[in-house]
């Protein structure tokens, strides 16, 4: 497993990360990391790697877009000094175009989005032992849905970036778009974004899948 004793992960993102933890950061205490995929991930760690103390903190905030977590990013990413960063960003980026379309100000471009994802890359690249990029979402299965087409440009933005700085690219979009192809995405999330424990436990196991973790050692 690639978390080595006293590493800490910082998971920055918007609502599908925060889900409810501490602000600004949560750590693992109580519910302060709230009920997403942190929590899971942070709860698969210590229950199959005990004797790794890994310290899972969430920077997640809720209705942040790529602008606005570059905004904090110093303070609460670059100032926690993590051994390995994820990030979690573009869905809002995308549906401000969709549900607030008369408010452009709100809105964050493909060229935009990829300049502010490359900059968080670049502002702790050469300070920790690993990035991992999660792609963002919808759970629609149609591509020819406008805001599914428009999603799938920035998670193709998320890849390019990942191999261009050598980061560990996590999809979301993908893994959800084969759940969907059993489960109806209601199952995971009434609003196809923001997922139940299901979802954020789906979640959880597809960033796991890329830590060598091994869940039966």
């Amino acid at each position: 497993m690639i978390f080595e004793e006293n590493d800490r992960i910082v998971f920055a993102g918007d609502s599908v990360t925060d889900m409810g933890s501490a602000k600004p950061v949560g750590e693992s205490l109580g519910d302060d990391l709230g009920k997403g995929y942190v929590r899971i991930i942070e709860s698969w760690l210590t229950a199959c790697y005990p004797e790794r103390k890994i310290r899972v903190t969430n920077s997640g905030i809720s209705g942040n877009t790529s602008r606005d977590l570059l905004q904090r990013y110093d303070r609460d990413v670059v100032e926690l000094n993590p051994q390995w960063v994820s990030i979690c960003i573009g869905i809002n980026d995308v549906w401000r175009q969709f549900d607030t379309p008369t408010i452009p100000e709100w809105q964050v471009s493909p060229e935009e989005y990829e300049q502010n994802v490359e900059t968080m890359l670049l502002k702790v690249k050469d300070s920790v032992k690993g990035i991992f990029i999660l792609s963002p979402y919808i759970m629609e299965p149609n591509h020819d849905d406008f805001m599914r087409a428009r999603m799938d440009e920035y998670v193709e933005i998320c890849r390019r970036l990942a191999k261009k700085h050598g980061c560990v690219f996590v999809d979301f979009q993908k893994m959800y778009e084969d759940f969907c192809k059993i489960r109806h995405s209601s199952s995971v999330a009434g609003d196809r974004i923001h997922p139940n424990q299901v979802g954020a436990t789906l979640m959880a196991k597809e960033f796991l899948k890329h830590c060598d973790f091994d869940y039966n050692r």
